[in-house]
């Protein structure tokens, strides 16, 4: 039981918080967004280690610190830049394509991978190159494409990283350690280009706050100490498919709740990404 809800909180949670972070960023600064997001979340996941006990060492932080401005740092807030500029239900399609380049850097140490996998990693070069070219001319950003695409690859390289032995193998350590540190680098980084200062006289919704709630308990604390507990007692082939099961809820919340438009040439690139996923997850590597 409680695998299929961890499953379920990658597979929904997770797939709603592109959503989410499209209704927080209309009057919340991104950058600032994702620090106070993942900041907190990190915080309240290590006082929970420290009640129960948990360690970890100087080598461990350090790892840490490299794990979070990866996969938490240049990640989040990527995605938190690019969804002011496109929709939640296209940046989902984009970072669908985390699995083929997790396939991509694990090449070289395990070796050509199965020709299924090889056929799912062009299928999904092809399916994002539709959604780019296709869709530029009227509802894609592409400099926001790019800086998108430039952050699942920072989320890739950041969870091939952070495996144990360099992260503790405990669950609260391991998901806290690089969201709290990873969210101070997004507050730095807030602080630096001079986002609170900028947006002071701005009025934050309640609808706002409602989504940075959301996302730290839910997007955070629930979802992302999932994920770590998956890849620590499942495959990580079977873990991975959270990634084309993501795009079809962040599609369907942006259509039916922002009314995001889903267009011919989404639907195609939603195929052949799912598709290209699905072929890599079951070629193994």
């Amino acid at each position: 039981m409680i695998t299929v809800l961890a499953y379920a909180a990658i597979y929904l949670i997770w797939g709603s918080t592109y959503f989410a972070i499209r209704v927080a960023v209309g009057t919340i600064p991104p950058l600032l967004l994702m620090g106070i997001r993942c900041a907190t979340a990190g915080a309240l996941l290590l006082a929970w280690a420290a009640v129960r006990g948990d360690r970890a060492d100087l080598r461990q932080w350090r790892h840490a610190i490299v794990g979070g401005a990866l996969m938490i740092a240049c990640t989040y807030g990527a995605l938190a830049w690019a969804e002011q500029r496109i929709g939640s239900g296209i940046a989902a399609l984009l970072s669908a394509t985390s699995p083929l380049w997790l396939t991509t850097l694990e090449w070289p140490r395990r070796g050509r991978p199965a020709i299924s996998t090889i056929a799912g990693l062009f299928l999904g070069i092809v399916g994002v190159a539709f959604l780019v070219v296709g869709g530029s001319a009227r509802h894609l950003n592409l400099a926001a494409s790019g800086v998108l695409i430039a952050g699942t690859l920072a989320w890739s390289a950041g969870s091939l990283y952070s495996r144990p032995p360099r992260l503790p193998s405990s669950v609260a350590l391991g998901a806290g350690m690089p969201l709290m540190l990873g969210g101070v680098m997004l507050l730095a980084a807030s602080a630096v280009v001079g986002e609170p200062a900028r947006d002071a006289a701005r009025d934050i919704t309640r609808a706002s706050l409602w989504a940075l709630a959301y996302l730290i308990v839910f997007g955070s604390l629930v979802a992302f100490t999932a994920y770590s507990w998956l890849l620590r007692v499942a495959p990580a082939a079977r873990v991975g498919t959270y990634a084309y099961v993501n795009p079809l809820v962040a599609v369907a919340l942006g259509w039916g709740m922002a009314g995001e438009p889903v267009t011919a040439t989404t639907g195609v690139a939603a195929a052949a990404i799912a598709a290209s996923v699905a072929l890599v997850l079951r070629g193994g590597h």
